[in-house]
């Protein structure tokens, strides 16, 4: 993928997901797990262009930054009940925790350039990676807020009038995390 596309469709993704969970949005299992999963996997089949030492430590880094900011935003994150079901909502916090995070990646691509000119290209291709890896930390850490509520989590909302769906594994792992409640 080329790189102005892949920045292009990162932005609309961010964009997205932060106009659905400013909104409010059901903590949706599936949406908060899967998709950065997807998005980790495509950024570590990336990974075969980064060759030098400097590349590497600019992942391990950029990646280990992206999971704090992912951690700060699963824990700014409201949790709350609609329906019976838990929700979540963005706040302003975790908006100024997005707006860091993407700050930190872009200044540090840019210091890479700097330092080491062809390692800059390459690890500019991290982007979903690190990405990714945020996403997914923050999606864990808000399922894991919402497992305590005592709220049903579903795993994936229902469409056009069906109901939602569940997942046995999610229900069991929420009575064990919720002490049983």
């Amino acid at each position: 993928m080329s790189g102005l596309l892949e920045v292009v469709l990162i932005i609309v993704a961010i964009g997205y997901v932060l106009v659905r969970r400013l909104a409010g949005d059901l903590a949706e299992a599936k949406r908060m797990l899967v998709l950065p999963g997807v998005l980790v996997v495509i950024g570590i089949s990336q990974l075969g262009d980064v060759r030098s030492a400097t590349a590497m430590v600019f992942v391990v880094v950029t990646g280990l930054v992206s999971v704090v900011f992912g951690v700060l935003r699963g824990l700014s994150v409201r949790v709350y009940e609609r329906d019976g079901v838990a929700a979540m909502r963005y706040t302003g916090l975790t908006i100024v925790f997005w707006v860091l995070n993407i700050a930190a990646k872009f200044g540090a691509n840019f210091l890479l350039g700097v330092l080491d000119r062809s390692a800059g290209s390459a690890a500019g291709n991290t982007l979903m990676l690190t990405l990714g890896a945020g996403l997914l930390v923050e999606g864990v850490i808000v399922l894991a807020q919402a497992m305590r509520t005592g709220h049903q989590i579903v795993w994936q909302k229902g469409r056009n009038g069906q109901p939602h769906q569940n997942a046995e594994w999610l229900d069991d792992l929420q009575q064990r995390f919720s002490g049983g409640r």
